[in-house]
């Protein structure tokens, strides 16, 4: 598909990308800003920044009796007037500033993000309210995410996507958001991308003259590689006894479930083998009729949730196994998916699978493009990860030139049981102790 783009770079390093659409009058804003938990003690803040950006702009802490200042309700008001919606996404790498407007509002959805960048306000009132939330619902690791940091540190060594966040020395003050804006809410590393039905070249004009005199960055918070490129293969076991009815934060006295998390080897999107591999990862776990869904839930009935997903960051690549079943029966779950992978690996899949899988894959293309808003946030992602913009399209093409030769060879090399990690966690009653994995 040829998309008339105009794709800078401004002088204080921001990327800005816009994309002219056709059909209906809508225009979709995508501030994409590095924004990963480099360190611990961090976490709070980031956390609080991306809840409370957009709440209001001004000169400081005392922005109130500023002349143009605006508080959360001016936002929002100035935000309905336009008819845009506003909204912040943190991911594993990034703070993602969204806005979907009519045609006629992008003007003013500029002009708005370009005050809250230029002159943020993060007020005592704000803050204090953002915290009594987060106090009241107090986000612990659960057993999914302490599985997920056991995984990812014995596979590819000690990073922050297996360090646990810690409490700051202090409470969080607007002092320590206003610093933390003014290193991680930067120009340079970050990708503004527009999609809309107006001159591209004209709207990037615009977007040049309110935010040139942003400043600062790079900000450093980027994910570092993961010491290993390849996961390192073995098996860990975490357990987990189900504590008394009621108890805050544990299961029910005999209730629970059994985790069971792996790393296998992959490569990053661009990489040649990445389409065979896809192939490959759908055969395996990636549908509701694939091969491990088939052995691990229908035949043997151990899970009742079944995955294979091909993750990727600028940590590394892993394909990533996850199944979820009744308490006691992780060792088991994990032997059947070393089975299943064994047997994938050494005899390949057949050619029905393959051309089952492939249809899927080129469907799930369509599918990730359907809307506006879900096309305007692929492209920032490819943008923001160095892909070209129409690399959806182009992956449809190479997944219809992928062999059946191919998609073995990638089973056979990268679903090998020896180079995979397995991690297991039973939050069960001692009555299943037999049947729990062990390290």
């Amino acid at each position: 598909m040829n998309r008339e783009t105009s794709d800078t770079t401004l002088g204080n390093g921001l990327r800005v990308v816009v994309v002219r659409t056709h059909g209906a009058p809508l225009a979709e804003v995508r501030l994409v800003l590095p924004y990963a938990r480099t360190a611990p003690h961090l976490a709070e803040a980031q956390e609080l920044l991306a809840a409370l950006f957009g709440t209001g702009t001004g000169a400081g802490a005392s922005t109130c009796a500023t002349a143009g200042a605006r508080t959360r309700q001016d936002v929002a008001d100035l935000a309905a007037d336009l008819g845009a919606e506003l909204s912040t996404v943190v991911t594993a790498e990034s703070l993602v500033v969204a806005a979907s407007v009519l045609r006629a509002g992008l003007p003013g959805v500029l002009a708005l993000l370009s005050d809250l960048l230029l002159r943020p306000a993060y007020r005592e009132a704000e803050l204090a309210l953002a915290q009594r939330r987060a106090a009241a619902s107090p986000r612990t690791p659960g057993p999914r995410q302490r599985l997920r940091r056991a995984l990812l540190g014995h596979a590819f060594g000690t990073h922050p996507l297996t360090d646990p966040p810690t409490a700051p020395a202090a409470a969080t003050t607007p002092e320590d958001l206003y610093a933390l804006h003014a290193r991680a809410v930067v120009p340079d590393g970050a990708v503004l991308l527009v999609t809309t039905p107006d001159d591209p070249d004209e709207v990037a004009v615009r977007v040049r003259e309110l935010l040139a005199p942003w400043s600062g960055g790079p900000s450093g918070l980027v994910l570092p590689p993961f010491a290993r490129r390849a996961p390192r293969p073995g098996r860990i076991a975490l357990t987990e006894p189900a504590g008394p009815a009621g108890s805050a934060g544990t299961a029910a006295a005999g209730s629970g479930r059994a985790l069971v998390l792996c790393a296998a080897p992959a490569v990053p999107d661009g990489h040649p083998a990445h389409a065979p591999l896809h192939l490959a990862q759908l055969i395996l776990g990636g549908s509701a009729s694939s091969r491990l869904a088939r052995r691990v839930r229908d035949r043997h009935g151990l899970a009742y949730a079944v995955s294979a997903d091909l993750r990727g960051n600028r940590a590394g690549d892993w394909l990533e196994i996850e199944c979820a079943g009744a308490p006691g029966t992780a060792g088991r779950i994990a032997g059947e998916i070393t089975d299943c992978l064994r047997e994938l690996a050494v005899d390949g899949p057949s050619p029905e699978e393959v051309e089952r899988a492939r249809a899927y894959a080129s469907g799930f293309t369509r599918f990730a493009l359907a809307t506006r808003t879900e096309e305007a946030s692929a492209l920032a992602g490819f943008a923001a990860a160095g892909l070209p913009l129409d690399w959806l399209e182009g992956y449809r093409d190479r997944l219809a030139k992928v062999t059946h030769h191919q998609v073995a060879e990638a089973a056979a090399y990268f679903l090998d049981p020896a180079r995979v990690a397995v991690s297991t966690l039973d939050e069960a009653d001692h009555d299943h102790e037999s049947d729990r994995s062990t390290q």
